[in-house]
């Protein structure tokens, strides 16, 4: 079975690939790197040829706007055209848990559009929400130096490690198309705040943390239910301690990426 993953060159994309191929799927890693662009269509005809599934874990180089709407818009219009035209049986489309509850955010409001045009879509769709990423909760860390206050929201978050959502991604390409939305999160919940100090202590950054409910997170204020999943997500296996040893350990990096996805990808 051919599956074409846009954005395959990405934190998620790359591993999505990668067991995909593992299983035994003819995986495409579709990106700008291999000569597809999904915003002006671009090599697309041509990577879709005979693709059974597409998985869409795309995102914006820019998290501004307009640039990002005119991204999540062009970029899943063009996706989904074609893969209509191609014939495509599936279309997976990587979101955000919380996407709706963050729609003060300019970048959140550009995945409902996206998350809006694969609904409407014509193509047998399954839209994957994911909590944020272990991987970028290192971007959370307002910079500075110093003994300044870092003031971060104590509202409750549950990420998840990319690996682990490749590899309920792999999963979901062997079900059914839903036509719903599938919630992906890590193992805990814990405090954004607490969280985040964790991560500036292995930095060796002692800057006090205050937990403070008037403090934005992407221009948007928190509450413990607005990054949080539903009673029925996907629960993944790595635990935030874990993962973070191995990090400190070097046998996981934590990318340098400023992103707001947890879901976060780089396309």
């Amino acid at each position: 079975m051919k599956v074409v993953v846009a954005g395959g060159s990405g934190l998620v994309g790359a591993r999505l690939v990668a067991r995909l191929r593992s299983r035994g799927y003819e995986a495409i890693a579709a990106s700008r790197r291999s000569g597809v662009d999904t915003v002006t269509g671009e090599g697309l005809k041509e990577a879709l040829s005979g693709a059974h599934t597409v998985v869409d874990v795309t995102n914006a180089p820019s998290f501004e706007e307009p640039e990002v709407t005119e991204f999540f818009r062009e970029s899943s219009q063009r996706l989904l055209a074609a893969g209509e035209s191609a014939g495509v049986s599936r279309h997976l489309a990587l979101s955000v848990v919380g996407t709706q509850r963050l729609q003060d955010s300019g970048y959140f409001r550009a995945k409902e559009i996206q998350e809006s045009l694969v609904s409407s879509s014509k193509v047998p769709h399954t839209i994957v929400q994911s909590t944020q990423f272990f991987e970028f909760m290192a971007n959370i860390i307002p910079p500075g130096s110093g003994k300044e206050n870092v003031r971060l929201s104590p509202a409750l978050v549950q990420p998840v490690a990319a690996d682990d959502v490749a590899d309920l991604l792999a999963d979901l390409v062997a079900t059914p198309p839903s036509h719903a939305v599938v919630e992906i999160a890590g193992p805990e919940p814990y405090r954004l705040c607490d969280l985040v100090q964790w991560v500036m202590y292995s930095y060796q950054d002692n800057r006090p943390v205050i937990a403070d409910r008037s403090a934005s997170y992407y221009n948007a204020i928190l509450d413990d239910r607005t990054l949080t999943p539903g009673a029925h997500a996907l629960i993944a296996r790595t635990y935030f301690r874990d993962w973070l040893d191995g990090y400190l350990s070097g046998s996981v990096r934590i990318p340098h990426v400023h992103h707001p996805n947890p879901m976060a990808h780089t396309r």
